[in-house]
């Protein structure tokens, strides 16, 4: 059987631009890595652990990783979690393609739900799971809320929810998440939150599914589980670090699916990620820089909602395709078409730029691109 897997958003961006030739120098706003350079004690901590590479790398994870993951929780939730209720993973992408395989595996019939747009890997896992999907519509006239029915929760096994959101930067209040909660233990889905983004913010740290679960009183988290990464927090993508958190009786037998899948981060990584999931000062530094990025965001395109999360401004220019394009031919910028990043026209007229250079080199690049965009020569 040939299971339909689309090209990935940065493949079919590459078909769009293949015979295009810029006319200037290229800033490429189109994925999100950071370009702030990785902090210099994390660069030293790698260094410093290469001795570890003679060592088979332990699928659990080793205990300094698990402790700064706990660390990273206790900081930022104030939530005090016991090592069963965490699972460190190589990166976040890993465990949304393969966590949703392992849950719906022993169900005849699964039903996922996700946002649209989305970040593609869940619609991967969805055709590698055989599930029916409920895409959660994400526009303008819902504020980029994700929602189900009634019917739709009676019937869904697993619920993805995206808050910060990727694309769109709308965030679910703590009050939402609560919502979303008690939909979970009411119906009986589970309910994960990639929160992959949940540390770049303005000025008032989002609110996570965990500390929203807790406070609700489903204290032991049950059908409840949230995944995050070092990526953005620390500039530091390669290093491959995040965790899926939450219910205990899920992640044991998770743990155990995951000793087949040759997922295990290799031990210098899980030394070095030990320092950076503790490394919360020199996160809120970082986190700074982005915050600047959004106000100026906000100062030049003022007439579409930019939240104060994520680092994501989420256009609308009309006609996606041709912007993007005559953008880059033009100016040499290259964003990424809304539409790329959903299905059944999710996305369309829209256009994602990720806000990851400093200030002072993308100020120009956003006042070229709102030029651009007032002008309409596209």
């Amino acid at each position: 059987m040939i299971l339909l897997f689309q090209p990935y958003p940065f493949e079919k961006l590459q078909e769009l631009i293949k015979d295009i030739r810029p006319n200037k120098p290229l800033f490429k706003l189109t994925i999100g890595e950071p370009q702030f350079p990785t902090p210099q004690n994390i660069q030293d901590a790698f260094k410093e652990s290469s001795e570890l590479l003679r060592f088979y790398p332990s699928t659990k994870g080793e205990s300094y990783l698990y402790e700064s993951i706990q660390d990273f929780l206790s900081y930022r939730y104030n939530l005090n979690l016991d090592s069963k209720q965490i699972i460190p993973t190589l990166g976040t992408r890993e465990v949304l393609f393969n966590f949703p395989q392992f849950l719906l595996s022993e169900i005849t019939h699964p039903t996922m739900a996700y946002p649209n747009p989305f970040y593609q890997v869940y619609e991967g896992a969805s055709i590698a799971s055989k599930s029916k999907v409920f895409l959660m519509e994400l526009n303008q006239d819902n504020n980029f809320k994700p929602s189900l029915s009634i019917e739709q929760m009676k019937q869904v096994n697993l619920v993805i929810l995206n808050s910060p959101n990727n694309p769109t930067g709308a965030t679910l209040s703590k009050e939402e998440l609560k919502q979303w909660v008690q939909y979970a233990l009411e119906y009986d889905f589970v309910l994960l939150n990639d929160e992959c983004y949940s540390e770049i913010y303005q000025d008032t740290p989002p609110a996570g599914i965990l500390e929203a679960s807790y406070e609700l009183g489903n204290k032991d988290f049950k059908n409840i589980l949230s995944i995050n990464s070092i990526s953005k927090r620390l500039s530091a993508p390669s290093l491959r670090s995040g965790f899926i958190a939450g219910d205990a009786e899920i992640l044991k037998n998770y743990l155990t699916y995951r000793t087949y899948l040759g997922v295990a981060m290799p031990t210098p990584l899980q030394k070095t990620a030990s320092i950076a999931w503790k490394s919360h000062k020199i996160a809120q530094e970082i986190r700074k820089k982005y915050a600047d990025n959004l106000k100026l965001a906000q100062q030049i395109f003022t007439t579409t909602p930019i939240y104060p999360f994520s680092f994501y401004v989420w256009l609308y220019v009309r006609d996606e395709l041709s912007f993007c394009k005559k953008l880059y031919e033009k100016e040499g910028i290259l964003v990424l078409p809304g539409s790329f990043l959903g299905r059944n026209n999710a996305g369309k007229g829209y256009v994602r730029i990720a806000l990851v250079y400093d200030t002072p080199t993308l100020k120009p690049i956003l006042e070229t691109i709102a030029t651009f965009l007032q002008k309409g020569e596209f």
